[in-house]
């Protein structure tokens, strides 16, 4: 009798899916670090460029209408001639019924136009101390067309500068170049390629683009920024006298702002501490600023030169 036999049959061992087969995907560390690198990159690199086209407004914050306030002594708003065409006014407050007398250009800061109440506080004082005062607006503000950059800054000063020269015959050593905040910085500008008979800075930058640097410090933005307002670079070929005025509460350019300058400037000069903060100054140290002023342009001013 023959029994039949079924062979034993051995069930091959389970593997798995057929993706199981091949060796698992597992990301190598040197794929990961370099894929968050260049995501870093990529992110650093919008972050700059996001920086750089908001430029003129981190700069600059032009107040682009004219202010509602007007002084309350007698002023005149005149249109400053210019060979190139660009539109810009002026307001003009004599201390008399003539153009003699000691002139102050004065270039006002950002964020405000020439009627804004700050600067209006400032020719007051300006003209308590016996200057005339030519206040020019530059372009993109006080609804002067055009948009506001470094070139066109210095541009305006020049030509409120011409016209003083000019227009109302006013010599060289009768002009004293007054610049607050960001006027600051394109006073310093203007006083090195022109010849004032003094020049006065409160609360002066010594570079903008240092300021920028601190103020985001881990972006390159001075190999960027097109306007860097350098005025730490410019202030030692100034021989004109100098009285450097600066709140130790200023809470928008550190007082250390002022003392670089302060230091870097080589002709004789004058440093004044004020208190109130950066737009408070003028109201809560007027008297001081105001005996700076007469002390600073009694030594050093035009009333010893004319």
């Amino acid at each position: 009798m023959f029994r039949l036999i079924t062979p034993v049959t051995h069930t091959p061992k389970y593997t798995g899916p057929e993706r199981r087969r091949r060796p698992r995907w597992r990301p190598r560390p040197i794929r990961v670090l370099i894929t968050l690198l260049l995501l870093s990159a990529i992110g650093y690199a919008a972050a700059v460029m996001w920086l750089l086209g908001r430029e003129t407004r981190l700069v600059f914050e032009a107040g682009n209408t004219l202010a509602t306030g007007r002084p309350a002594f007698p002023y005149e708003q005149i249109d400053v001639p210019r060979a190139d065409g660009v539109e810009q006014f002026a307001w003009v407050m004599r201390t008399a019924d003539s153009d003699a007398g000691p002139w102050a250009l004065y270039l006002h800061g950002n964020a405000s136009s020439v009627a804004s109440q700050v600067n209006i506080a400032h020719y007051r004082v300006l003209r308590n101390a016996g200057l005339n005062v030519l206040a020019p607006e530059y372009r993109g503000f006080g609804g002067v067309p055009g948009a506001p950059t470094e070139a066109a800054l210095q541009a305006d000063a020049r030509a409120a500068y011409d016209y003083l020269r000019n227009t109302r015959r006013v010599p060289p050593h009768a002009i004293v170049i007054y610049g607050w905040s960001l006027g600051a910085a394109v006073a310093v500008d203007l006083a090195s390629r022109v010849p004032p008979a003094a020049m006065i800075l409160e609360g002066a930058p010594a570079s903008l683009v240092d300021l920028a640097g601190r103020r985001y410090p881990f972006f390159p933005l001075r190999f960027f920024m097109r306007s860097s307002f350098d005025s730490i670079e410019k202030i030692g070929g100034i021989p004109a006298p100098i009285l450097f005025l600066h709140s130790t509460d200023d809470e928008v350019i550190p007082i250390s702002e002022g003392r670089r300058l302060h230091e870097a400037a080589r002709g004789a000069k004058m440093f004044v501490e004020l208190r109130g903060g950066h737009m408070a100054a003028i109201d809560q140290s007027a008297g001081v600023l105001e005996r700076a002023i007469r002390t600073f342009l009694g030594t050093y001013g035009p009333r010893k030169r004319m």
